[in-house]
């Protein structure tokens, strides 16, 4: 673990950050006390392509048609 004060943080910010990016975790501190701790983020976000579930998906022809009044008032009541 990596511990940097505020003025070495400030001076080796990138190198701090590429060690956090290779696993090492870091803290940077202010007057001898840890203050934040700086971990890589981890997206979940999974890249989306346009088209990709062509033909799995099956939309009816009346999907926005109107509903029946008795249906409307099924939900609005």
């Amino acid at each position: 673990m990596v511990v940097a004060n505020m003025r070495d943080a400030k001076a080796h910010l990138s190198r701090l950050v590429e060690r956090a990016l290779a696993g090492e975790d870091g803290v940077i501190s202010r007057r001898g006390r840890p203050a934040v701790r700086l971990v890589p983020v981890m997206s979940d976000a999974v890249e989306r392509r346009f088209g990709l579930a062509a033909g799995r998906i099956w939309i009816s022809d009346d999907f926005d048609a109107p509903r029946p009044d008795d249906l409307l008032a099924a939900f609005e009541s």
